[in-house]
Protein backbone atom coordinates (compact mmCIF):
# COMPACT_ATOMS: atom_id res chain seq x y z
CA UNK A 1 0.00 0.00 0.00
CA UNK A 2 0.79 3.47 -0.68
CA UNK A 3 -0.16 6.17 1.50
CA UNK A 4 -0.35 10.28 0.59
CA UNK A 5 -0.89 12.03 3.55
CA UNK A 6 -2.18 15.54 3.62
CA UNK A 7 -3.89 18.19 6.21
CA UNK A 8 -7.06 16.79 4.93
CA UNK A 9 -6.67 12.73 5.56
CA UNK A 10 -4.93 10.11 3.66
CA UNK A 11 -5.12 8.65 0.37
CA UNK A 12 -4.24 4.71 0.48
CA UNK A 13 -3.42 3.21 -2.45
CA UNK A 14 -3.37 -0.93 -3.27
CA UNK A 15 -0.12 -0.96 -5.70
CA UNK A 16 0.71 -4.48 -5.33
CA UNK A 17 -1.30 -7.59 -3.81
CA UNK A 18 0.32 -10.75 -3.33
CA UNK A 19 -0.39 -14.36 -2.29
CA UNK A 20 0.84 -15.79 1.29
CA UNK A 21 0.79 -19.82 1.02
CA UNK A 22 2.24 -21.65 4.19
CA UNK A 23 4.14 -24.74 2.55
CA UNK A 24 3.46 -27.98 4.71
CA UNK A 25 7.44 -29.75 4.25
CA UNK A 26 9.04 -32.27 6.04
CA UNK A 27 5.68 -32.51 8.14
CA UNK A 28 5.87 -28.82 9.40
CA UNK A 29 4.03 -26.07 8.41
CA UNK A 30 6.43 -23.20 7.36
CA UNK A 31 5.89 -19.89 5.91
CA UNK A 32 7.21 -19.04 2.69
CA UNK A 33 9.35 -15.91 3.84
CA UNK A 34 11.42 -15.76 0.93
CA UNK A 35 8.55 -15.33 -1.17
CA UNK A 36 6.87 -12.95 0.86
CA UNK A 37 10.56 -11.01 0.63
CA UNK A 38 9.80 -11.12 -3.20
CA UNK A 39 6.61 -9.70 -2.93
CA UNK A 40 7.43 -6.82 -0.72
CA UNK A 41 10.38 -6.12 -3.70
CA UNK A 42 7.76 -6.38 -5.96
CA UNK A 43 5.56 -4.16 -4.29
CA UNK A 44 8.32 -1.27 -3.76
CA UNK A 45 9.42 -1.55 -7.49
CA UNK A 46 5.61 -0.83 -8.47
CA UNK A 47 5.27 2.22 -5.92
CA UNK A 48 8.04 3.69 -7.59
CA UNK A 49 9.62 6.80 -5.40
CA UNK A 50 8.47 6.90 -1.89
CA UNK A 51 9.57 8.76 1.08
CA UNK A 52 9.18 6.71 3.70
CA UNK A 53 8.88 2.82 4.25
CA UNK A 54 7.17 0.39 7.09
CA UNK A 55 6.36 -3.31 7.60
CA UNK A 56 3.79 -4.71 9.87
CA UNK A 57 2.35 -8.30 10.16
CA UNK A 58 1.22 -11.10 12.56
CA UNK A 59 2.73 -11.74 15.70
CA UNK A 60 4.72 -14.85 17.68
CA UNK A 61 6.49 -15.82 14.71
CA UNK A 62 10.03 -15.19 14.20
CA UNK A 63 13.20 -16.44 11.94
CA UNK A 64 17.02 -17.58 13.02
CA UNK A 65 19.85 -16.01 12.37
CA UNK A 66 22.70 -18.27 12.49
CA UNK A 67 26.55 -16.44 13.17
CA UNK A 68 27.30 -15.67 9.48
CA UNK A 69 23.44 -13.84 9.80
CA UNK A 70 22.15 -16.61 7.60
CA UNK A 71 18.63 -17.50 8.15
CA UNK A 72 18.23 -21.04 10.09
CA UNK A 73 15.30 -22.44 7.88
CA UNK A 74 12.08 -20.66 6.91
CA UNK A 75 10.21 -19.72 9.64
CA UNK A 76 7.41 -21.41 11.17
CA UNK A 77 3.58 -21.04 10.82
CA UNK A 78 1.61 -20.68 14.25
CA UNK A 79 -0.56 -23.24 13.70
CA UNK A 80 1.98 -26.15 13.29
CA UNK A 81 1.42 -28.69 15.99
CA UNK A 82 4.90 -28.80 17.23
CA UNK A 83 3.77 -26.47 20.11
CA UNK A 84 1.18 -29.03 21.14
CA UNK A 85 1.67 -29.92 25.38
CA UNK A 86 4.51 -27.50 25.37
CA UNK A 87 2.34 -24.61 26.74
CA UNK A 88 1.17 -27.14 29.67
CA UNK A 89 4.37 -28.44 30.64
CA UNK A 90 6.06 -24.67 31.53
CA UNK A 91 2.73 -23.97 33.13
CA UNK A 92 3.31 -26.54 35.50
CA UNK A 93 6.76 -26.05 35.83
CA UNK A 94 7.07 -22.28 36.46
CA UNK A 95 2.96 -21.42 37.66
CA UNK A 96 0.76 -19.72 35.40
CA UNK A 97 0.66 -16.68 38.05
CA UNK A 98 4.71 -16.10 37.72
CA UNK A 99 4.30 -16.14 34.06
CA UNK A 100 1.65 -13.88 33.82
CA UNK A 101 2.79 -11.48 36.71
CA UNK A 102 5.89 -11.31 33.87
CA UNK A 103 4.61 -11.08 30.64
CA UNK A 104 0.71 -10.03 31.34
CA UNK A 105 0.02 -12.60 28.00
CA UNK A 106 -2.65 -14.59 26.98
CA UNK A 107 -2.03 -18.48 27.46
CA UNK A 108 -2.08 -19.66 23.73
CA UNK A 109 0.06 -22.78 22.44
CA UNK A 110 1.50 -21.01 19.78
CA UNK A 111 3.18 -18.12 22.05
CA UNK A 112 6.84 -17.63 20.57
CA UNK A 113 8.10 -18.79 23.81
CA UNK A 114 6.55 -22.01 23.65
CA UNK A 115 7.16 -22.24 19.92
CA UNK A 116 11.02 -21.79 21.29
CA UNK A 117 11.11 -24.61 23.22
CA UNK A 118 9.64 -26.95 20.99
CA UNK A 119 12.58 -26.49 18.66
CA UNK A 120 15.88 -26.74 20.95
CA UNK A 121 18.34 -27.86 18.22
CA UNK A 122 17.64 -24.54 15.97
CA UNK A 123 17.65 -22.28 19.08
CA UNK A 124 21.19 -23.84 19.72
CA UNK A 125 22.33 -22.56 16.44
CA UNK A 126 20.80 -19.45 16.46
CA UNK A 127 22.68 -15.66 17.24
CA UNK A 128 19.62 -13.51 16.49
CA UNK A 129 15.99 -13.80 17.14
CA UNK A 130 13.82 -11.22 14.81
CA UNK A 131 9.95 -11.48 14.19
CA UNK A 132 8.82 -11.28 10.97
CA UNK A 133 8.39 -7.93 10.15
CA UNK A 134 11.66 -6.58 12.36
CA UNK A 135 13.77 -10.01 9.73
CA UNK A 136 12.51 -8.04 6.90
CA UNK A 137 13.47 -4.65 7.99
CA UNK A 138 17.12 -6.50 8.65
CA UNK A 139 16.67 -7.87 4.72
CA UNK A 140 15.79 -4.24 3.87
CA UNK A 141 18.01 -1.80 5.90
CA UNK A 142 21.06 -4.52 7.30
CA UNK A 143 19.85 -3.39 10.99
CA UNK A 144 18.99 -5.62 13.57
CA UNK A 145 16.35 -4.77 16.33
CA UNK A 146 13.56 -5.32 18.34
CA UNK A 147 10.23 -3.58 17.95
CA UNK A 148 8.26 -3.68 21.02
CA UNK A 149 5.04 -3.77 20.46
CA UNK A 150 5.23 -7.13 18.34
CA UNK A 151 7.93 -8.29 21.05
CA UNK A 152 5.22 -7.80 23.39
CA UNK A 153 3.30 -11.16 21.98
CA UNK A 154 6.40 -13.22 22.55
CA UNK A 155 5.96 -14.10 26.08
CA UNK A 156 9.37 -13.19 26.58
CA UNK A 157 8.46 -9.34 27.40
CA UNK A 158 8.12 -7.95 30.84
CA UNK A 159 4.94 -5.48 30.61
CA UNK A 160 5.99 -4.21 33.88
CA UNK A 161 9.22 -2.66 32.76
CA UNK A 162 9.16 -2.91 29.13
CA UNK A 163 11.91 -4.40 28.41
CA UNK A 164 13.21 -8.55 27.58
CA UNK A 165 12.66 -10.79 30.78
CA UNK A 166 15.91 -12.27 30.67
CA UNK A 167 15.54 -13.82 34.11
CA UNK A 168 12.32 -15.41 32.72
CA UNK A 169 14.35 -16.41 29.62
CA UNK A 170 17.30 -18.03 31.85
CA UNK A 171 14.65 -20.00 34.33
CA UNK A 172 13.58 -21.78 30.79
CA UNK A 173 17.13 -22.23 29.28
CA UNK A 174 16.30 -20.03 26.33
CA UNK A 175 19.73 -17.43 26.01
CA UNK A 176 18.83 -13.88 26.43
CA UNK A 177 21.83 -12.79 23.98
CA UNK A 178 19.65 -13.80 20.93
CA UNK A 179 17.34 -10.99 21.45
CA UNK A 180 18.01 -7.52 19.90
CA UNK A 181 18.10 -4.21 21.49
CA UNK A 182 14.50 -3.07 21.32
CA UNK A 183 13.03 -0.06 19.83
CA UNK A 184 9.57 1.85 20.26
CA UNK A 185 7.59 2.45 17.26
CA UNK A 186 8.40 5.35 15.13
CA UNK A 187 11.84 5.02 15.82
CA UNK A 188 13.74 4.79 12.58
CA UNK A 189 15.30 1.34 11.27
CA UNK A 190 17.80 2.41 8.94
CA UNK A 191 17.80 3.29 5.51
CA UNK A 192 17.40 0.51 2.10
CA UNK A 193 20.54 -0.89 1.72
CA UNK A 194 22.02 0.69 -1.88
CA UNK A 195 21.66 -3.14 -3.44
CA UNK A 196 17.91 -3.16 -2.60
CA UNK A 197 17.68 0.32 -3.35
CA UNK A 198 19.07 -0.78 -7.27
CA UNK A 199 16.99 -3.39 -7.42
CA UNK A 200 13.80 -1.62 -6.91
CA UNK A 201 14.51 0.87 -8.95
CA UNK A 202 14.96 3.70 -6.57
CA UNK A 203 18.93 4.05 -7.39
CA UNK A 204 21.67 2.79 -5.74
CA UNK A 205 22.71 6.24 -4.18
CA UNK A 206 18.78 6.28 -2.56
CA UNK A 207 18.59 6.95 1.56
CA UNK A 208 15.19 5.87 1.72
CA UNK A 209 14.39 5.47 5.52
CA UNK A 210 12.43 2.41 6.74
CA UNK A 211 10.41 3.15 10.13
CA UNK A 212 9.71 0.56 12.71
CA UNK A 213 6.09 1.30 12.78
CA UNK A 214 3.99 -0.38 15.30
CA UNK A 215 4.95 -3.66 14.01
CA UNK A 216 2.40 -6.31 15.05
CA UNK A 217 -0.28 -5.06 12.63
CA UNK A 218 -3.11 -4.63 15.54
CA UNK A 219 -1.23 -2.25 17.14
CA UNK A 220 -0.93 -0.55 13.93
CA UNK A 221 -4.53 -1.10 13.92
CA UNK A 222 -5.36 0.18 17.33
CA UNK A 223 -3.43 3.27 16.52
CA UNK A 224 -6.32 3.93 13.42
CA UNK A 225 -8.91 3.74 15.21
CA UNK A 226 -11.14 6.99 14.81
CA UNK A 227 -11.93 7.17 18.22
CA UNK A 228 -13.66 10.46 20.08
CA UNK A 229 -13.54 9.93 23.38
CA UNK A 230 -11.00 7.39 25.80
CA UNK A 231 -14.12 5.31 26.94
CA UNK A 232 -14.32 2.83 23.67
CA UNK A 233 -13.74 -0.49 22.46
CA UNK A 234 -11.93 -2.05 19.83
CA UNK A 235 -12.71 -5.08 17.92
CA UNK A 236 -9.51 -5.32 14.97
CA UNK A 237 -11.39 -8.05 13.22
CA UNK A 238 -9.98 -9.82 10.67
CA UNK A 239 -8.52 -13.76 10.23
CA UNK A 240 -8.41 -13.29 14.41
CA UNK A 241 -10.27 -11.03 16.07
CA UNK A 242 -8.57 -9.33 18.93
CA UNK A 243 -11.25 -7.39 21.27
CA UNK A 244 -10.26 -5.02 24.15
CA UNK A 245 -9.69 -2.10 25.50
CA UNK A 246 -6.73 0.97 25.37
CA UNK A 247 -5.01 1.66 28.77
CA UNK A 248 -2.31 3.07 30.66
CA UNK A 249 -0.97 0.30 32.07
CA UNK A 250 -0.86 -4.00 32.15
CA UNK A 251 -3.77 -5.61 34.01
CA UNK A 252 -2.09 -8.62 36.25
CA UNK A 253 -4.82 -9.45 38.18
CA UNK A 254 -5.26 -13.40 39.24
CA UNK A 255 -9.08 -12.16 37.84
CA UNK A 256 -7.06 -10.96 34.13
CA UNK A 257 -5.09 -14.21 34.19
CA UNK A 258 -8.35 -16.57 34.83
CA UNK A 259 -10.13 -14.66 32.64
CA UNK A 260 -7.06 -15.54 29.77
CA UNK A 261 -6.66 -11.46 28.91
CA UNK A 262 -3.84 -10.46 27.52
CA UNK A 263 -1.35 -7.19 27.83
CA UNK A 264 0.55 -5.84 24.35
CA UNK A 265 2.73 -2.85 24.20
CA UNK A 266 0.77 -0.06 22.28
CA UNK A 267 1.42 2.92 20.54
CA UNK A 268 2.66 5.72 23.01
CA UNK A 269 3.23 3.54 25.71
CA UNK A 270 -0.27 2.19 25.89
CA UNK A 271 -1.73 -1.22 26.93
CA UNK A 272 -3.83 -3.21 24.32
CA UNK A 273 -5.48 -5.22 27.02
CA UNK A 274 -7.17 -7.70 25.17
CA UNK A 275 -8.38 -11.39 24.32
CA UNK A 276 -7.88 -13.00 20.90
CA UNK A 277 -11.05 -14.76 19.43
CA UNK A 278 -10.72 -17.07 17.14
CA UNK A 279 -12.59 -14.84 14.44
CA UNK A 280 -13.37 -14.99 10.61
CA UNK A 281 -10.50 -17.50 10.28
CA UNK A 282 -13.58 -19.99 10.91
CA UNK A 283 -16.19 -18.21 7.99
CA UNK A 284 -12.82 -18.24 5.71
CA UNK A 285 -12.01 -22.02 5.75
CA UNK A 286 -16.19 -22.58 5.39
CA UNK A 287 -15.79 -20.49 2.82
CA UNK A 288 -12.80 -22.74 1.55
CA UNK A 289 -14.51 -25.82 1.48
CA UNK A 290 -17.29 -24.27 -0.24
CA UNK A 291 -15.32 -23.53 -2.95
CA UNK A 292 -15.92 -19.57 -1.76
CA UNK A 293 -19.74 -19.06 -3.39
CA UNK A 294 -19.62 -15.63 -2.82
CA UNK A 295 -20.23 -14.05 0.31
CA UNK A 296 -22.25 -11.26 0.00
CA UNK A 297 -25.07 -13.99 -1.39
CA UNK A 298 -24.85 -16.46 1.73
CA UNK A 299 -25.01 -12.99 4.17
CA UNK A 300 -28.22 -12.18 2.87
CA UNK A 301 -29.49 -15.79 3.14
CA UNK A 302 -28.01 -16.01 6.50
CA UNK A 303 -29.81 -13.19 7.73
CA UNK A 304 -33.15 -15.06 6.89
CA UNK A 305 -32.38 -17.97 8.91
CA UNK A 306 -33.52 -18.63 12.28
CA UNK A 307 -31.66 -17.00 14.87
CA UNK A 308 -29.65 -18.83 17.34
CA UNK A 309 -30.32 -22.52 15.77
CA UNK A 310 -26.85 -23.60 16.58
CA UNK A 311 -23.82 -22.25 18.83
CA UNK A 312 -20.20 -22.71 18.54
CA UNK A 313 -17.61 -21.75 20.93
CA UNK A 314 -14.95 -20.06 18.18
CA UNK A 315 -12.06 -20.65 20.62
CA UNK A 316 -12.82 -24.13 20.83
CA UNK A 317 -9.32 -25.81 19.73
CA UNK A 318 -10.94 -27.88 17.18
CA UNK A 319 -11.70 -24.77 15.28
CA UNK A 320 -7.58 -23.84 15.13
CA UNK A 321 -6.31 -26.12 12.41
CA UNK A 322 -7.09 -25.62 8.38
CA UNK A 323 -9.39 -28.31 7.25
CA UNK A 324 -12.86 -29.33 7.35
CA UNK A 325 -14.51 -26.20 8.76
CA UNK A 326 -17.95 -26.81 8.14
CA UNK A 327 -17.88 -30.44 9.33
CA UNK A 328 -15.71 -29.63 12.74
CA UNK A 329 -18.93 -26.74 13.48
CA UNK A 330 -21.43 -29.84 12.78
CA UNK A 331 -19.49 -32.17 15.29
CA UNK A 332 -19.13 -30.02 17.49
CA UNK A 333 -22.65 -29.22 17.60
CA UNK A 334 -23.37 -32.76 17.78
CA UNK A 335 -21.00 -32.96 20.62
CA UNK A 336 -22.82 -30.66 22.79
CA UNK A 337 -26.49 -31.79 22.12
CA UNK A 338 -27.61 -29.29 19.43
CA UNK A 339 -28.74 -29.72 15.61
CA UNK A 340 -26.17 -29.57 12.99
CA UNK A 341 -26.83 -26.01 10.54
CA UNK A 342 -28.01 -27.14 7.43
CA UNK A 343 -26.12 -25.90 4.62
CA UNK A 344 -23.76 -23.29 4.29
CA UNK A 345 -26.59 -20.06 4.91
CA UNK A 346 -26.93 -21.75 8.79
CA UNK A 347 -23.42 -22.44 9.00
CA UNK A 348 -22.91 -18.62 8.22
CA UNK A 349 -25.68 -17.03 10.46
CA UNK A 350 -23.90 -19.70 13.39
CA UNK A 351 -20.73 -18.47 13.09
CA UNK A 352 -21.50 -14.87 12.90
CA UNK A 353 -24.13 -14.87 15.70
CA UNK A 354 -21.07 -17.00 17.80
CA UNK A 355 -18.83 -14.72 17.01
CA UNK A 356 -20.83 -11.76 18.09
CA UNK A 357 -21.43 -13.36 21.76
CA UNK A 358 -17.85 -13.69 22.25
CA UNK A 359 -17.11 -10.17 21.44
CA UNK A 360 -19.68 -9.72 23.59
CA UNK A 361 -18.45 -11.55 26.13
CA UNK A 362 -15.30 -10.05 25.86
CA UNK A 363 -15.78 -6.41 25.47
CA UNK A 364 -17.66 -6.80 28.96
CA UNK A 365 -14.93 -8.85 30.77
CA UNK A 366 -12.57 -6.08 29.13
CA UNK A 367 -14.31 -3.77 30.90
CA UNK A 368 -15.27 -5.72 34.31
CA UNK A 369 -11.94 -6.37 34.63
CA UNK A 370 -9.65 -3.40 34.04
CA UNK A 371 -12.30 -0.73 35.18
CA UNK A 372 -12.63 0.98 32.04
CA UNK A 373 -15.53 2.58 30.88
CA UNK A 374 -17.27 1.40 27.35
CA UNK A 375 -19.15 3.52 25.43
CA UNK A 376 -18.90 2.53 22.04
CA UNK A 377 -17.54 -0.44 20.54
CA UNK A 378 -15.27 0.41 17.15
CA UNK A 379 -14.77 -2.46 14.45
CA UNK A 380 -11.96 -2.12 12.12
CA UNK A 381 -9.96 -4.34 9.48
CA UNK A 382 -11.20 -6.49 7.01
CA UNK A 383 -14.96 -7.68 9.28
CA UNK A 384 -16.01 -4.26 9.39
CA UNK A 385 -17.15 -4.45 5.76
CA UNK A 386 -19.63 -7.17 7.46
CA UNK A 387 -22.20 -5.15 7.91
CA UNK A 388 -24.50 -8.40 9.24
CA UNK A 389 -21.55 -9.19 12.16
CA UNK A 390 -21.59 -5.48 12.60
CA UNK A 391 -25.15 -5.18 13.39
CA UNK A 392 -24.52 -8.56 15.18
CA UNK A 393 -22.29 -7.07 17.76
CA UNK A 394 -23.98 -4.04 18.46
CA UNK A 395 -27.13 -6.15 19.35
CA UNK A 396 -25.67 -8.69 21.24
CA UNK A 397 -23.11 -6.09 23.31
CA UNK A 398 -26.27 -3.49 23.64
CA UNK A 399 -23.69 -0.77 22.67
CA UNK A 400 -23.18 1.22 19.47
CA UNK A 401 -20.83 -0.03 17.00
CA UNK A 402 -18.58 2.01 14.32
CA UNK A 403 -17.25 0.13 11.11
CA UNK A 404 -14.17 1.72 9.51
CA UNK A 405 -11.96 2.04 8.58
CA UNK A 406 -11.00 -1.20 6.88
CA UNK A 407 -7.32 -0.70 5.85
CA UNK A 408 -6.44 0.13 9.53
CA UNK A 409 -3.36 -1.40 9.59
CA UNK A 410 -2.11 0.25 7.02
CA UNK A 411 -3.19 3.17 7.90
CA UNK A 412 -1.92 2.98 11.40
CA UNK A 413 1.13 1.90 9.73
CA UNK A 414 1.30 4.85 7.47
CA UNK A 415 0.23 7.69 9.67
CA UNK A 416 3.10 6.09 12.30
CA UNK A 417 5.96 7.01 9.26
CA UNK A 418 4.00 10.10 9.04
CA UNK A 419 4.34 11.36 12.61
CA UNK A 420 8.04 9.80 13.06
CA UNK A 421 8.71 12.53 9.92
CA UNK A 422 7.10 15.75 11.25
CA UNK A 423 3.98 15.69 9.41
CA UNK A 424 1.52 14.52 12.05
CA UNK A 425 0.67 15.18 15.37
CA UNK A 426 -2.69 13.50 15.99
CA UNK A 427 -3.28 10.82 14.18
CA UNK A 428 -6.97 9.18 15.03
CA UNK A 429 -7.86 13.20 14.08
CA UNK A 430 -7.03 12.61 10.68
CA UNK A 431 -8.06 9.10 10.31
CA UNK A 432 -11.59 10.90 11.32
CA UNK A 433 -11.34 13.29 8.97
CA UNK A 434 -10.48 11.25 5.82
CA UNK A 435 -11.99 7.53 6.53
CA UNK A 436 -15.70 6.43 5.90
CA UNK A 437 -16.94 5.12 9.16
CA UNK A 438 -20.64 2.95 9.27
CA UNK A 439 -22.54 3.51 12.31
CA UNK A 440 -24.69 0.33 14.08
CA UNK A 441 -27.17 1.13 16.43
CA UNK A 442 -28.30 -1.97 18.91
CA UNK A 443 -31.54 -3.44 18.21
CA UNK A 444 -33.78 -5.84 18.77
CA UNK A 445 -34.76 -7.98 21.66
CA UNK A 446 -31.45 -7.56 24.11
CA UNK A 447 -33.11 -10.68 26.33
CA UNK A 448 -32.46 -12.84 23.47
CA UNK A 449 -28.50 -12.38 23.11
CA UNK A 450 -28.81 -12.89 27.03
CA UNK A 451 -30.25 -16.20 26.37
CA UNK A 452 -28.15 -17.47 24.13
CA UNK A 453 -25.23 -16.05 25.71
CA UNK A 454 -26.39 -17.79 28.90
CA UNK A 455 -26.75 -21.31 26.66
CA UNK A 456 -23.31 -20.88 25.22
CA UNK A 457 -21.83 -20.59 28.79
CA UNK A 458 -23.60 -23.32 29.77
CA UNK A 459 -22.12 -25.33 26.97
Amino acid sequence: MTARVHGGGVELSEVHRFANRPVRAGGTLHWDILSLYQGILDGLRKAGPVDSIGIDSWAVDYGLLDSSGRLLGNPVHYRDERTTGVMERVVAELGAASLYGVSGLQFLPFNTVYQLLADRESLERARTLLMIPDLLTHWLTGSIGAETTNASTTGLYDVRTGDWARPLMSRLGIPGEIFPALRPPGSPAGVLRPGVAAEIGSGAAAQVPVVAVASHDTASAVAAVPATTPRFAYISSGTWSLVGVELPGPVLTAESREANFTNEAGLDGTTRYLRNVMGLWILQECLRAWSDPGLPGLLAAAEGTRPFAALIDPDDPSFLPPGDMPGRIAAYCERTGQRPPSGPAEVVRCVLESLALAYRRAVRDAARLSGHEVEVVHIVGGGARNGLLCQMTADATGLPVRAGPVEAAALGNALVQARAHGLVTDIRELVRRGEPITAYEPKGDQSLWSAAADRLAAG
